[in-house]
C-alpha cells in the first residue's frame, strides 16, 4: 500500500452502536485494530456497512475525529456522500482536515434518472469547494441502492478533468466486467465489493477490494491478495461470503463481529434495518467467527 493511496484488502467496517444509537467507540476501536492486525491493509469507515446514511452528519464527523485520533488516518477511507452538496462538502473537508486517505462519495442519490451533466456538476462543485483541502475522491458505485450508475465514460471524463483528485471507485454492483472496464482508466483504482474477486485482480487490474464480509474474512482475504492463483482459497472466500449473506448482510456481519469479540452490543443496528431474528441468528455459520482458516 503506497502512502495515502489505499490498495489491497479493505474492510467496510461496521459501526458499533450504543443503546441510544450513537457510535460506540471502544468496541469499534477493538475491531478496527483486530482488522489491521489480521489482514486488512486499510479500513473504509462509514460506508453502507457502517450505516452512514442512517447517522446524522454530526455523529459522522465526531466518529471520524475519534477514529483518526486512535487509528492512523492514512490507513482509512471514509464515506462522505450525501444527497445534498453542502453536507457532502462539509464531511469531505472534515475528512481532509483529519488526514484520511480518501473520501468515498456516493452520487446524490435522491433524484433518479439525472443526466451526466447534472452528475458532473455535482462533482465539479464538490471538487471546487474542497480545492484547498485536496483529499483523494473515490466514486461509490452502488446502483442497487442509489438508482444511479457511474458510466465508464463519465468516470473517465471526470478523471481527465480532475486527474489529481479523482483516484478511483468502489463498485458494489457485482458486475465484474463493468469494474474491469473502469480499471482500464489510467490511474483509476477500482475496488470490487467481494473479496473472492481478489483472485481476478492481476488479470483485471483491480486495486483490491472493499468488502463488508472482510469484517470476518480479513486473514483469508490477505492470503488471496498475496497469491491470486489460489483457486481453492478464492472458492472458500466466495462460500463464506454467500453463507454470511444468506441472511440480511449488515445485521449478519454485525452479529458475527459481536461474537468474534464477545461484544453483544456490536449486533445493534439502526432503523430502518432490523436485528436478526432468533431463527436467522441460529442460521449464521458458526465457523465464520473463527475468521482465519477454511472450515
Amino acid at each position: 500500500m503506497t502512502p495515502n493511496r489505499p490498495r489491497g484488502v479493505i474492510a467496510a467496517i461496521a459501526t458499533a452502536l450504543t443503546e441510544t444509537g450513537r457510535p460506540d467507540l471502544p468496541p469499534m476501536l477493538r475491531h478496527a485494530r483486530w482488522l489491521l492486525e489480521n489482514g486488512c491493509d486499510a479500513l473504509n469507515l462509514l460506508g453502507t456497512t457502517g450505516e452512514a446514511s442512517s447517522l446524522p452528519a454530526a455523529d459522522r464527523m465526531e466518529l471520524m475525529a475519534a477514529m483518526a485520533r486512535e487509528i492512523a488516518p492514512a490507513r482509512m477511507m471514509v464515506g462522505t456522500g450525501c444527497p445534498d452538496l453542502a453536507t457532502t462538502v462539509a464531511l469531505t473537508r472534515h475528512a481532509a482536515d483529519l488526514g484520511f486517505a480518501g473520501a468515498l462519495v456516493l452520487p446524490p442519490y435522491y433524484y433518479k434518472g439525472v443526466d451526466e451533466a447534472g452528475l458532473f456538476a455535482f462533482f465539479d462543485a464538490l471538487i471546487e469547494a474542497t480545492a484547498d483541502r485536496p483529499i483523494l475522491l473515490y466514486l461509490y458505485n452502488f446502483p442497487q441502492m442509489t438508482g444511479l450508475r457511474f458510466e465508464p465514460g463519465f468516470a473517465a471524463a471526470l478523471k481527465a478533468r480532475f486527474p489529481d483528485r479523482i483516484a478511483g471507485a468502489k463498485d458494489s454492483s457485482g458486475d465484474l466486467d463493468y469494474a474491469a472496464e473502469l480499471a482500464q482508466i489510467p490511474g483509476f483504482d477500482v475496488f470490487p465489493s467481494d473479496e473472492s474477486t481478489l483472485a481476478q485482480a492481476p488479470a483485471r487490474g483491480f486495486a483490491g477490494c472493499i468488502s463488508a464480509t472482510v469484517n470476518l474474512t480479513a486473514p483469508l482475504a490477505q492470503r488471496l491478495w498475496r497469491d491470486a492463483s489460489d483457486a481453492a482459497l478464492a472458492e472458500e472466500l466466495g462460500r463464506r461470503r454467500r453463507a454470511i449473506a444468506a441472511t440480511p448482510l449488515i445485521p449478519s456481519v454485525k452479529a458475527l463481529v459481536a461474537k468474534l469479540h464477545d461484544a453483544p452490543g456490536y449486533a445493534r443496528v439502526l432503523p430502518p434495518l432490523s436485528p436478526l431474528t432468533d431463527e436467522q441468528a441460529q442460521a449464521l455459520p458458526a465457523w465464520a467467527v473463527l475468521a482465519s482458516e477454511p472450515a
